[in-house]
């Protein structure tokens, strides 16, 4: 690998581990994130705080990281476009200027598939909207999406989207692990429910 490649994966690493969560926070003069709810900066927690304007920048925001990591391997190294998208995503959950502490993956996940597949988003979107809206259930929403991913890329003839969205699922998966103990048990909270000892998923 030539020091172009490693300071190209290294600038989408910085890219992902951008907090916009926690700025968003300061600049809306929120409490900070990692001190209510999950103490992560997803776009989920932020939107306890009850101000959608602030969530919806955050969302839009970490999303961006991920579809930029992976501009950047297009126009820099083609055949590192995928590890490149892989890498911003740990950047996102393991952001070094917060202890490796941040989101759960989930937007900046779908920024990289944004870029490289547009009725693979699409497809993603819609399985998330329609778990979401049915079962208030952010987290199950983004669980299943994940789970379904590598067989859209199947479906559409993507091997290597395949091979990438297994990656991702088992990132998120993990990172979800304490919500799926908390669906199991009927204590996952609900959008749209008020901020509580309950964690929720982003």
């Amino acid at each position: 690998m030539s020091l172009t490649d490693i300071l190209l994966l290294l600038t989408a690493y910085l890219i992902g581990a951008i907090p916009f969560g926690l700025i968003i926070s300061w600049l809306f003069s929120l409490q900070d994130p990692r001190e209510t709810g999950s103490k992560s900066t997803g776009a989920t927690n932020i939107l306890r705080s009850g101000n959608k304007i602030a969530a919806g920048f955050t969302l839009l925001l970490d999303t961006l990281k991920g579809s930029a990591a992976v501009l950047l391997a297009i126009n820099v190294d083609p055949s590192l476009t995928h590890l490149a998208g892989i890498v911003a995503v740990l950047g996102h959950i393991f952001p070094v200027w917060l202890k490796f502490h941040g989101g759960k993956g989930v937007a900046t996940a779908l920024g990289v598939i944004l870029i490289l597949n547009g009725p693979l988003t699409i497809l993603c979107l819609v399985s998330w909207l329609v778990i979401a809206f049915t079962t208030r259930y952010s987290s199950l929403a983004s669980l299943i999406t994940v789970l379904l991913s590598p067989l859209y890329a199947y479906f559409l003839s993507e091997p290597n989207l395949v091979n990438l969205c297994l990656v991702f699922t088992v990132l998120l998966v993990w990172t979800h692990r304490s919500n799926i103990a908390r669906l199991l048990t009927g204590r996952e909270t609900k959008i749209g429910n008020s901020n509580s000892s309950e964690t929720p998923q982003e």
